[in-house]
This record gives C-alpha cells, structure tokens and sequence, in this order.
C-alpha cells in the first residue's frame, strides 16, 4: 500500500475552503440562510438611509419571540435579576428590596443561589444544577400525571439543540448509520446529520391529512433503507410540528411507539413547542406520557426515548438565554455514562439558561404573590398568538393559489403556494428553487422575511414557505395587508 506523503509549504493557508472538513461544507440552515442574511443587509441599508418600499425588516424566519417585542414573564426576570445580583439579597437592603420585589421572587432567588452555589459566575455540575433536575423531574411527573421521573437520566443543555446534537452524534457510527426524519422537517435534524456523516432516511407527513403521519409509510420506508444498506437507528418526531404545526393524537403516539418497538428505533421527540397548542381537539400529549401507559408491557420497558424540552418557545420565549433539556428513558447505563462524559466535555450548560428552566418548569402557583400577574401575562400572550394564528391563516387562505392548513400548535403556518409558470422559469433562470425566488421577492417588496419550504424538504413540485405569526398584534393587520398586496402583485407579474 502506497502510503501519500505529506509536505510543509511555507507561505500558504493551511485552512482553505479545499482543505476544510467536507462534512461542514454540506450542512445547510434554511431559517438563517441566504435570504435572512439579506434581511439584515437590508436593515443595514435602512439604517443608513436607503429607501426602501417599507420601513423596517419583520423577521418572520425564526421562532425568536422577543426579537418581535414578546414581553418577557415579569416573575422571571425578576428571579433572574436577583440572582444577578446577590448583593441586593443582603439583610441591609432588605427593606428596599422588598419595595421593588414580590417576596415569593425573594425566597424563589436565595433558594436558587443557595442551591447552584457558590455563585451564578461559577460551573455546575456537568449535567446541570442537581435541585434544578429535580425541578423537572417534578414538572414530568405533574404534567404525565406519573410515576417519579429520574433526575440522573435529564441532562440540562444550552437549549433543546445542543441536546438533540449529543443525541445524534451518539448515534452515528458511520456513514451507514440512518435517522428517520420527517419532511418537511426543521433544519437542524439534516444539518446535524450532515455534520456527523449520518445518513437521513426522509419521511413525508401528509398535508392533506393536516401533516399526519402514516405508519404504513414509515415501515416501507424503514424496511427499504434497511434493504439498501443504511442502518437506520432513530426516528425523530416534532411534536407540535415544524414548520408544520400539527399535534399528534394519543393514538398515534401509542402506534409510534410500538413502530419503534417493532422496528428497533430509538425514538427522539422534539417537544419544545409542547405550550403552542391552539385547539382543544388536538391537546398535547408527551411521548414519555404514551410511553409509561402504553398497553404493551414489552413495548414500555423497551422502547428507548430520548425527549427534549426548551425555554426558547411557549410563553417563554427566552431563545436568547440558551435553556433545556433532555431526559433519557429505558437507554442503557453505559450509554448514559458515555452522553455524560460529552457533557463534561462541555464543562456545563450555562447557568442564565439553567435557572430559566427552572423558573419554566416550576412558576408561581396559586395563592403565591405573583401568581395573578404571571396568570394574566401568561394568558395574554397565549390568546395574542393564538388569534394571530388564525388571521395569518384566513389570510394566506384568501389568496389566490394558496392553501394553507390551521397551526394545532407550534409558531408557525406552512402554507402552499401555485406559482406560475413564467415565475418558476425566471427562479430557474436565477439559479433559485421557486419558492425561494418568491420569499427573496417577498423580502424585497415588503421586509418580511419568511424561510421558503424548499428549505425544510417538501413533496416534488410542491412549493411553500414557512412564517411565523409573531409580529405584534396591534401591527398585524399591516402586516397581513402586505403579503396579501405582495401576492397580487408578484401573480400579476408572472401572470402565464
């Protein structure tokens, strides 16, 4: 065997684009992709005077609440201030701290400070502050209405995607290694798969099923892939949906889980959007839930499930502050032992996001100081979004050559869209898929940055986009007014 020899050449990069890991050069992120690139350009250009057909960009392109003005939980940023600053916590400044803080924030900061310890400055324990597991273990139990959650298999993260990465960097032993993700899917599942050189095996959710599932699919495609020579170990459900916005019945759950018994896949349930249900025919319900009350005893003490959770969404929305978790159910010791040296690889998840999961899994209760305030903050967003959840739809519903189906839960509408002829020939002339060429004109016209569905994976010939509905609710007849005008002049542009 010829083995290649390797030479110094003094005066040239060592890190070029030719030398660079090839995994990194495949991975794509739609949601901050091209298009969002040029919606910063453009606020940019706006900043410095340039005219524009609108006066600000509304990003549209991610699930990042605050950044479209949703007001944070009062009772979390105070606790967060508090432990911010310890000081204040001092017997001197008692009495002007009790002026300006509810003493259920008081007592809910010194028990926090006493049990992360020494200070928020410091590192934790490598799988995160234990009382703050026990937090959620105790969230788990009172929201599935179980048996006691262990906080030894929950691992706190810097939000739900550094999670849902160990997981599927643990799963991946070679190229070979397949993950069943569904289509259209949220982009971190194929970056991440791109990243470790895992195969994804793509499965398509029905929209006119409303984005459902069929199990009947998932085996062919299972058992096909498995033909092929991919070792398919996982399959990942988004549960409410991205970009789809569907919520899954606890019948589905139940035959899920028992594909994954049958099939041998871990299941991975990405459930961050667990709080955005906007329909009380679909309420959700958490896998660990289906799981522990499954009717097959085989199927509960086999099944291995992984489920994640994050501060970014919900009420919450504190994407900013990087806070989740994941918790491990039936994975094997040495496994855990192996998912916890990677963490302390990691050293710690940050505190600042630590103590908001805290805070997200445990808020004030009845008859607590703050409890009204929280109830009344907490209620106003939910309502907020869920009416501007059903305008956006009558909206994009109204349009011509557009369908699009009501978000059960989640951030988001996925509508599809009927684009000319003459409009797919110029966004094939540019070098664009269809839909990408229409949310680009979209920006252009409007300031509205949306995610095209080319960039979430999509049936052949079908085109979407992906927008959120958070823009704010005393804008958003503006907004809709927009795209509807936007619409009717792109179709008349391209008219066949």
């Amino acid at each position: 065997m010829t083995v290649k020899e390797y030479k110094a050449h003094p005066g040239e990069k060592v890190l070029t684009i030719n030398s660079m890991n090839n995994y990194i050069k495949k991975v794509e992120y739609a949601v901050r992709g091209r298009i969002a690139i040029r919606a910063e350009e453009i606020r940019d250009e706006l900043s410095a005077g340039k005219k524009f057909p609108f006066d600000t960009v509304v990003n549209c392109n991610i699930g990042n609440p605050q950044q479209l003005n949703q007001k944070p939980i009062t009772f979390f940023r105070q606790v967060a201030s508090l432990c911010e600053n310890p000081d204040l916590l001092s017997d001197d400044k008692a009495h002007l701290v009790s002026q300006l803080y509810p003493s259920d924030a008081i007592t809910r900061a010194k028990q926090l400070l006493k049990d992360i310890g020494p200070s928020i400055g410091a590192y934790s324990h490598s799988q995160g502050v234990p009382a703050i597991r026990r937090t959620v273990a105790n969230f788990l139990e009172k929201r599935d209405n179980s048996s006691p959650a262990n906080i030894n298999h929950i691992y706190l993260t810097q939000g739900a995607s550094s999670g849902v990465q160990t997981i599927l960097t643990m799963l991946t032993q070679d190229s070979h290694s397949g993950i069943m993700i569904p289509i259209p899917q949220y982009p971190l599942y194929s970056a991440t798969l791109s990243l470790v050189g895992a195969t994804p095996v793509p499965y398509y959710l029905d929209e006119r099923q409303q984005w459902g599932l069929d199990i009947e699919q998932l085996t062919r495609i299972v058992k096909e892939a498995r033909h092929n020579g991919t070792d398919v170990r996982a399959l990942v459900i988004i549960n409410p949906g991205n970009p789809t916005g569907q919520c899954l019945t606890k019948e589905n759950l139940t035959e899920i889980l028992t594909f994954c018994y049958n099939q041998q896949l871990v299941l991975l349930a990405d459930e961050v959007y667990q709080t955005n249900i906007y329909t009380k025919e679909r309420p959700f319900i958490s896998f660990r839930k289906a799981l522990l009350d499954h009717p097959l005893e085989h199927v509960k003490k086999q099944v291995e499930l992984v489920s994640f959770h994050s501060i970014s969404k919900g009420m919450v929305g504190e994407c900013g502050r990087r806070g989740g978790y994941f918790e491990c159910i039936n994975l094997n010791q040495d496994i855990l032992d192996q998912i916890y040296k990677m963490a302390s690889v990691s050293l710690c998840p940050n505190i600042h996001g630590q103590i908001l999961v805290d805070l997200m899994c445990h808020p004030p209760q009845p008859n607590d100081p703050s409890y009204p305030l929280y109830r009344e903050e907490y209620e106003a967003i939910y309502q907020s979004l869920k009416r501007r959840s059903q305008r956006l739809e009558d909206a994009f519903n109204a349009m011509e050559g557009v369908s699009c189906q009501p978000a059960q839960g989640s951030m988001y509408l996925f509508p599809t869209i009927t684009l000319p002829k003459k409009a797919i020939q110029e966004a094939q002339r540019r070098g664009l898929a269809p839909d990408a060429f229409y949310s680009e004109e979209m920006l252009e016209a409007t300031g509205v940055c949306v995610v095209p569905g080319s960039g979430f994976g999509q049936v052949e010939g079908t085109y979407h986009f992906r927008s959120t509905f958070l823009p704010e609710e005393h804008l958003f007849d503006a907004f809709c007014s927009n795209i509807e005008a936007f619409h009717a002049k792109f179709l008349n542009q391209y008219k066949d």
